[in-house]
């Protein structure tokens, strides 16, 4: 498994913590480090960071894309893959938006539920098609 593969699954196991317990990722993030077991990659840090920093928007994407569901009715990894998912394809301009895609329906297929891979695909589609400039996909 690459390394940037690890980071985000890494990534995703904190989000989705952080969500389940009621608790600051941030705070998650830094227990985990702190614990070192398994290690947190950089890029996991990143990808938390970048979450929490730019969490009131990501959801609101997500909440706007997110046909027929509302954010919270999301199962709890699926939310956390789409956070994650939105912030590198938003914000994280060293990462091609086809491979942020692929990456996160992947971590769907191994993580949720049978439906996930297409509807994570489905929301980052519709996100990229609305907020990502043609120049840079």
């Amino acid at each position: 498994m690459a390394a940037r593969t690890k980071a985000r699954k890494r990534a995703v196991d904190v989000l989705y913590a952080a969500d389940l317990r009621g608790d600051d990722p941030i705070e998650t993030l830094r227990e985990r480090v702190a614990l070192a077991n398994p290690p947190v990659p950089d890029h996991a840090v990143r990808l938390v960071e970048g979450v929490a920093a730019h969490a009131g928007r990501i959801d609101e994407l997500i909440e706007e894309h997110a046909r027929g569901w509302s954010l919270q009715r999301l199962p709890d990894v699926d939310r956390a893959i789409l956070r994650m998912a939105v912030f590198e394809l938003l914000w994280a301009d060293d990462v091609p938006d086809a491979v942020v895609i692929d990456e996160a329906v992947e971590l769907a297929r191994s993580l949720s539920t049978d439906d996930s891979p297409a509807y994570v695909n489905g929301v980052l589609g519709a996100i990229l098609d609305t907020e990502v400039p043609t120049s840079s996909s």
